[in-house]
């Protein structure tokens, strides 16, 4: 059974990372592991010394998390596709990695946000960290996809009426 580990991070390319997992994971007959890597907030000022309730922010947010992936989950189960989830916290491009090495995953089937080479050049990538230094193959699913898959369906609803 192939292992494609699917990290997502809740953004509008995420349904089409899913959709691109499950569509694997029934060609191959593989299971989905969709991973979700909360990030503590970034303290970037002096008044950030006065936020005492980043734990309890961090929890909000994993607790979030963890419903938004069960209903992910649920939505591969249902559609006859074997799945589980995994929520951890760190830093997104080490947590994948490792993820990926110790679920001895297949492929990695990720989002892009199709941000320009500038921005990330200064932010970071998380699909370009991953595909740089990943030992599984990477299938990176772009943004773009998201917009042809609603016009899509705007032609085929537009076509029934």
């Amino acid at each position: 059974m192939k292992t494609i580990l699917t990290p997502i991070d809740f953004s509008r390319v995420t349904q089409a990372v899913v959709d691109e997992a499950a569509a694997m994971a029934r060609a191959f007959a593989g299971r989905v592991i969709l991973l979700h890597v909360a990030q503590p907030p970034v303290i970037t000022s002096d008044y950030g010394l006065m936020l005492e309730n980043i734990a309890q922010i961090t929890a909000i947010a994993k607790k979030a998390a963890a419903r938004q992936l069960a209903r992910l989950r649920g939505e591969l189960q249902d559609g006859a596709v074997p799945a589980d989830s995994v929520l951890l916290t760190g830093s997104p491009v080490a947590i994948i990695l490792d993820q990926a090495k110790k679920l001895a995953a297949d492929y990695i089937v990720i989002g892009s946000h199709g941000h320009t080479a500038f921005y990330d050049l200064l932010i970071g990538s998380t699909a370009s960290g991953v595909l740089k230094k990943a030992l599984c193959p990477v299938i990176i699913v772009p943004l773009a996809r998201t917009k042809r898959r609603k016009a899509r369906k705007n032609l085929s609803a537009a076509r029934k009426n």
